[in-house]
């Protein structure tokens, strides 16, 4: 079952989804550029972990008003004196981490390993200030773009804050930045409407070798359809926030209806 949306569909952001989406994409992306790039370069994942708190419930302590005193059978008779015994200790509880893991393409050049170009595919955290992946990848980010390594940003989510750009680009729910390490400081950048289809990106590789082309709308389907995300998603329910604009959201309920969805 495909996707009723030309291009990223937005439900795919719910929280329960991403992750998986975000995984098999990357896996997606690596398989169709080793299909181009092999034997001169190949494609793998990069992995990184980082740490999610899950909320299990609000913890309450509870501290005793009176304490509890017993009289030693000794001491009670012979000196009327009482030892003090400590309370029984109160349970409550801690937010939990889970490991999280995000993934990232590098493509290295095959005789040297030579790292050649990074295609990074945003994960909430990336774009949530305060979180250590946050501040992590904006490290890396820099790190790389201090290089002599291409960089390839996918940002296929509307919410958090995206890393930053010298000049201002159209707005748009979705973006692709390219940044050529030959043409520093300048950028392309894929500014991508919720109704557009996702463009085929050009992925560079090393002089003279011609950019391998990366059909990300294809990609995607592919991950879709092979995720059984149809199935998953209700579409009578309004898409995960941040909450579309007016003109999205009216073009969002006449595409479901339009196709049955609604």
């Amino acid at each position: 079952m495909p996707s009723p949306f030309p291009g990223m569909d937005p439900y795919l952001e719910r929280p329960d989804l991403w992750p998986d989406f975000h995984s098999d994409l990357a896996s997606e992306i690596r398989a169709r550029l080793n299909q181009r790039i092999t034997p001169r370069y190949f494609a793998r994942l990069s992995v990184s972990i980082t740490y999610e708190v899950v909320e299990i419930g609000e913890a309450h302590i509870v501290r005793p008003d009176v304490s509890i005193h017993r009289l030693s059978p000794s001491s009670s008779s012979e000196a009327g004196t009482s030892v003090a015994i400590p309370p029984a200790p109160v349970k409550s509880r801690i937010p939990l981490e889970v490991p999280l893991r995000l993934y990232s393409v590098e493509i290295r050049k095959t005789d040297t390993g030579q790292l050649v170009t990074v295609i990074e595919i945003l994960s909430p955290v990336n774009k949530r200030v305060g979180h250590e992946a946050h501040a992590d990848y904006l490290r890396k980010r820099r790190d790389l773009l201090r290089s002599a390594v291409h960089l390839m940003e996918i940002d296929l989510l509307r919410g958090g804050e995206r890393p930053p750009l010298e000049d201002p680009v159209p707005p748009a729910p979705y973006y692709v930045l390219l940044s050529r390490a030959d043409r520093r400081p300048t950028v392309e950048v894929w500014p991508i409407r919720l109704m557009d289809p996702l463009p085929v990106l050009p992925v560079p590789l090393l002089e003279p070798d011609p950019d391998v082309p990366l059909d990300l709308g294809a990609a995607v389907a592919t991950v879709y359809e092979r995720g059984a995300y149809g199935v998953q998603i209700d579409y009578r329910q309004p898409p995960p926030p941040p909450p579309l604009s007016e003109e999205e959201m009216a073009w969002l309920d006449a595409r479901l209806r339009e196709l049955g969805y609604r």
